[in-house]
């Protein structure tokens, strides 16, 4: 199943109490479990029991929330692949904060070894990994990638820093869609990347060109988008407009819960 950027924000355009906080208040929700999930201790077994409360609470909020679960779950195993690389590799490897190691007892190639420590480490990274990507598509799934940045500015992001963000968030699906031709044309020609029946070179070489035409279209996108915007008056001192919220009951109800949520997990 293909999950396309249309797919991604349509989830946020659901209606739900998750949906309804203000930005500023998820952010700063999220970001928290994030940061006590990536400080808790390397070598620490209680961090299982710590962790799990945290990914159970970040579940109940996506049930909350009514994202799709199929969505959700693709969206996380489509992430977990950039950091799992790092977390096989540690059972191989002795980090120097640990004293002392087990050999666990199987025969490798090329004089390998495998600790208990290093597994264990391993895992415990693996469930800090998951954490932190299962808040992150939370965020995501609940929030408008306009409001994610306009919420990020009443922060105090620099203005710099939003106006990118905002102009590449406009022109994001402007560059999907040239993608998309591009691939229909492909198509229409009978082009099948996993076509065993033609050389493996000369797929090579048109998965090239479609990533340089892809780059060249965008190139001349981004060129007539800014010459439209000097048209209308855009300079290097315009100010992004950011409309003003109120912090709600829900949000601060919303705020405790999860302070009292990370304060369960610390004493577990």
């Amino acid at each position: 199943m293909k999950i396309t950027l249309t797919d991604i924000e349509r989830e946020a355009y659901k209606d739900s109490p998750v949906h309804r906080l203000d930005g500023r208040t998820k952010i700063l929700a999220l970001l928290a479990i994030i940061i006590f999930a990536v400080s808790l201790p390397r070598m620490d077994e209680a961090n299982f029991t710590k962790l799990a409360i945290l990914e159970l609470y970040i579940v109940l909020l996506m049930a909350i929330a009514k994202l799709n679960p199929l969505y959700s779950l693709l969206r996380i195993l489509s992430i977990l692949p950039f950091g799992l690389a790092i977390v096989l590799i540690q059972p191989f490897v002795r980090q120097p904060f640990i004293e002392t190691f087990t050999i666990y007892p199987v025969d490798l190639p090329l004089g390998l070894t495998m600790t208990y420590e290093g597994i264990t480490f391993g895992i415990i990274l693996l469930a800090k990994y998951i954490v932190c990507i299962t808040a992150i598509v939370l965020i995501s799934s609940t929030m408008k990638m306009n409001d994610m940045v306009s919420s990020a500015r009443r922060l105090g992001m620099p203005a710099e820093f939003t106006l990118i963000l905002s102009m590449m968030v406009r022109y994001l699906f402007v560059f999907w869609i040239i993608l998309k031709r591009i691939r229909v044309a492909q198509k229409t020609r009978l082009f099948y990347m996993w076509n065993k029946d033609v050389p493996r070179k000369w797929i090579l070489e048109q998965v090239a060109y479609t990533i340089s035409s892809l780059f060249i279209r965008s190139y001349e996108q981004g060129e007539r988008t800014y010459i439209s915007m000097l048209c209308r008056g855009y300079s290097s001192t315009n100010k992004v407009y950011v409309h003003k919220n109120k912090i709600k009951t829900s949000d601060i109800l919303f705020s405790l819960i999860t302070i009292g949520t990370i304060i369960m997990a610390f004493a577990a």
